[in-house]
């Protein structure tokens, strides 16, 4: 974990920590009833623990890695986010078509589904959100930084994160109305967020 967290440049601040996060905008932990998650790595599932009481939903392909990891990749899984012992929702069949891709449905509105991208883990996921008369798609750890298809060579790609960087680039050029993102974006793009979500002042001020 020392190493990652230096890799990755990762500070060990509470203040960032989501459930921080949600009780400065006036929510407390329990009113999280469910966490999906697109895979179980210590940057993605560190924040279990505050929320134990709630359903977490995952590929059960994920929590087989987790439990028993065979590749480099698979050492960035923290026993530690787990030890509270989380209420899993376990999830395997692709019973359903989503834009072209094998899902699974789950049980929520607005619409969401889990979108198998196994390769950066073995039961590494997408989720998509249908947002309005679109849909939000967050691919993880299957693409590189920021979404940027080309950010990094193919092979490094096939190597790190996974097969589906080709693929999910054309399918996004004929999808419009989906919003891509990466695992990792860079500050830039929350603050670009920020500011697009800033309500006009009528006063001027």
């Amino acid at each position: 974990m020392r190493f990652f967290r230096a890799d990755l440049g990762i500070g060990i601040d509470p203040e960032v920590a989501a459930v921080r996060q949600l009780a400065r905008l006036g929510y407390q932990a329990e009113a999280v009833q469910h966490i999906v998650l697109t895979h179980l790595h210590f940057d993605h599932a560190g924040g279990l623990p505050d929320f134990s009481h709630a359903r977490v939903h995952v590929h059960r392909r994920e929590v087989e890695a987790m439990l028993h990891p065979r590749t480099w990749i698979e050492l960035a899984y923290n026993r530690s986010d787990f030890t509270h012992g989380p209420r899993w929702v376990l999830y395997g069949e692709q019973t359903v078509e989503w834009l072209g891709w094998k899902a699974i449905q789950l049980p929520f509105v607005p619409e969401m589904y889990l979108v198998p991208l196994f390769g950066h883990t073995r039961g590494h996921c997408g989720v998509a959100i249908r947002d309005g008369n679109g849909w939000l798609f967050q691919c993880a750890d299957a693409l590189p930084t920021n979404a940027q298809f080309d950010l990094t060579p193919d092979w490094i790609n096939r190597l790190v994160i996974g097969p589906h960087v080709p693929r999910l680039r054309a399918w996004a050029t004929g999808h419009p109305e989906v919003r891509v993102m990466a695992g990792h974006m860079w500050q830039a793009f929350f603050d670009e967020q920020a500011i697009e979500c800033v309500e006009p002042n009528p006063s001027g001020g």
